[in-house]
């Protein structure tokens, strides 16, 4: 026995021993690469000075905002950056279009419809937009939607162009459940807050399937109306040439979907044509990272940004990277800190969150009616959904504005368990419960269903979140109580709906939230304003010396090491390390919906 003993500990000596030294072995070859690459280092390319065109692939997928690591230097630019950027581009006399990859699979409602403004703008302003695509090969139209605005569009002659639609798969576990004998038991406030029916249920209920094939109707015919506008198409044979797909690509061409026919490579050489031969090439990140804005003075408007689930705390994921969410704490700081600065005039809160804790969401509402009282307009724009939590944190601003295909609403709360005990007894593994005070002490418990008490108990605990929730809506927009619960009950709307139903202000994105901040902060329209982001983004020195509890000795040798953090071939080593950080693998699908 006491052989066992010194071996165990023996063991657990030597696995701390071993990652201590694994973690010096790696903190020193990180500044042993450093050191190599000091003399290494090359001078990015310089921007060239006339006829540029910027390069836009959209197969890859992207945040709806930047990612709060500043390692992230392998995501694509975020819908934000990218709206951002062509804005940027338009006054730019060096830039004379825009080329795109298309994505052929589909993507987010939100963020096609977006994209598909930022195009427009970007046009208005004078510029060409040319796409190609090497298929539409999804069922979604989301995709085409993105890119139908673009003055010309290229299919690859043996793809196809196959967007018939939206379509929606929603998995339900109650079948499952039964079968390894585990109860489900849930609370939801009220019928349609369909996220429960996929533990409870074995297929939709009404009320689930109604408000399904609402939103998918709603985001279908936004995008049918659109596109037509886009391609000078009838509304009535735009869809009927959908729900006939899939076409080749000479059928597509010849119903007006499509331009051109060929590969990218003839594309390009047609760009280069239209500018007399002069064409120079530049990826969007590029011309993002060096074409930065010309410093003004101009008055400041406050940018928070938030997407992913809504947590409390402040969310301290990997600094390589990882799942973006909104923590309760870090946002309303983010919010009263800009309230506080006396330079900021305004502020835009920016929103992509299915929802999460009421108790976080409240917080965030709590830090808006805060700024407001404290004479800063807050204006929400919404991506792609701001639904429960989510539409929580915008309903007390002064003005909402949302796409029309963003999920929104879903004004509703949802809780409960999966009990087990049925499921262990199966497999023989037996868990005994032993506990002190009142009956509500085993209430979360997986071993036990819910006595009629502790339901009854859970129950009141919903409704007075769902309570609370009701009359913030009611509050925040201004609306009868009575007519909140009307539209209530966890149904999701799209943004479309939800402007007739008075639950946002104006259809719009980024840009147009930004300029109605304008409006509320007292801007003149033509003045010059600079975009502050809150909190400020985390430099790569600061984070990397939080990750290896490194501290710089003098300002000269920050300013060194922070030299050394841009270099390529250190971003490249930390892209890696990033990489090395994302479990599983990135699948393409057609458009995904909440439920």
């Amino acid at each position: 026995m006491k052989q066992f003993w010194i071996t165990f500990f023996g063991s657990i000596v030597g696995v701390v021993v071993g990652s201590l030294l694994t973690l010096v072995l790696g903190v020193f070859l990180i500044f042993a690469m450093i050191g190599a690459l000091v003399e290494g280092a090359q001078t990015e390319t310089a921007l060239p000075q006339t006829a540029m065109v910027l390069e836009l692939d959209l197969r890859d997928g992207r945040l709806d905002s930047p990612s709060r690591s500043p390692f992230g230097f392998s995501d694509p630019l975020s819908t934000v950056e990218l709206v951002r950027t062509l804005e940027r581009a338009e006054s730019d006399d060096r830039v004379a279009g825009l080329f795109i990859r298309a994505n052929e699979f589909g993507m987010s409602p939100g963020a096609a419809e977006e994209l598909r403004g930022a195009i427009e703008d970007f046009r208005a302003a004078g510029k060409f937009v040319v796409t190609h695509a090497q298929g539409f090969e999804g069922t979604s139209v989301t995709g085409y939607f993105a890119v139908s605005g673009s003055d010309q569009i290229w299919l690859q002659d043996t793809t196809s162009f196959t967007a018939a639609g939206l379509a929606s798969e929603t998995m339900f576990l109650g079948g499952l459940f039964a079968h390894f004998d585990a109860v489900p038991q849930f609370e939801q406030f009220h019928e349609y807050k369909g996220a429960a029916n996929t533990y409870t249920q074995s297929d939709f209920t009404e009320a689930h399937r109604e408000a399904t094939e609402s939103f998918l109707g709603s985001i279908y015919d936004t995008a049918v109306l659109r596109i037509a506008e886009d391609r000078g198409l009838q509304a009535d044979a735009l869809r009927a040439m959908f729900e006939s797909a899939p076409h080749t690509a000479e059928e597509a061409q010849s119903l007006g979907l499509i331009d051109q026919l060929g590969q990218v490579v003839e594309a390009r050489e047609a760009v280069r044509a239209r500018l007399d031969g002069e064409a120079s090439f530049v990826e969007i990140a590029q011309y993002h990272a060096q074409a930065a804005p010309t410093w003004n003075n101009g008055p400041i408007i406050a940018l928070i940004e938030g997407q992913g689930a809504i947590v409390t705390g402040t969310p301290t994921g990997s600094p390589f990277g990882g799942e973006e969410m909104i923590g309760g704490d870090f946002m309303s700081e983010a919010i009263l800190a800009a309230a506080d600065d006396n330079s900021v005039r305004a502020i835009v809160i920016r929103v992509d969150s299915p929802g999460g804790s009421a108790i976080a969401s409240d917080q965030v509402w709590h830090a808006i009616t805060r700024a407001r009282e404290a004479g800063k307009p807050v204006i929400v724009s919404m991506a792609s959904m701001a639904a429960s939590g989510g539409y929580y944190i915008a309903a007390p601003a002064d003005y909402v504005l949302a796409h029309e295909t963003t999920l929104t609403g879903s004004i509703g709360v949802l809780g409960g368990k999966i009990v087990l005990e049925g499921t262990f007894d199966l497999v023989g593994l037996n868990a005994e419960t032993i506990a002190v005070g009142g009956e509500y002490a085993t209430a979360f418990s997986a071993q036990q269903e819910w006595t009629d008490s502790q339901r009854a108990a859970y129950r009141s605990q919903m409704s007075d979140i769902y309570d609370d929730f009701t009359q913030r809506v009611a509050d925040g927009r201004d609306l009868p109580l009575e007519r909140v619960l009307e539209i209530a009950r966890g149904r999701v709307w799209t943004g479309a709906q939800a402007l007739d139903l008075g639950l946002v202000d104006e259809i719009g994105g980024l840009r147009d939230a930004i300029g109605a901040a304008r409006q509320f902060a007292g801007i003149d329209a033509e003045a010059r304003i600079r975009l502050r982001r809150y909190p400020a983004q985390r430099s790569p020195m600061e984070a990397f010396q939080e990750l290896f509890g490194v501290s710089a000795e003098t300002a000269q040798s920050a300013a060194r090491l922070n030299a050394l953090m841009d270099m390529p071939e250190v971003r490249a080593a930390l892209q890696a390390r990033q990489e090395m950080n994302q479990p599983g693998m990135q699948m393409r699908s057609s458009t995904a919906v909440p439920n």
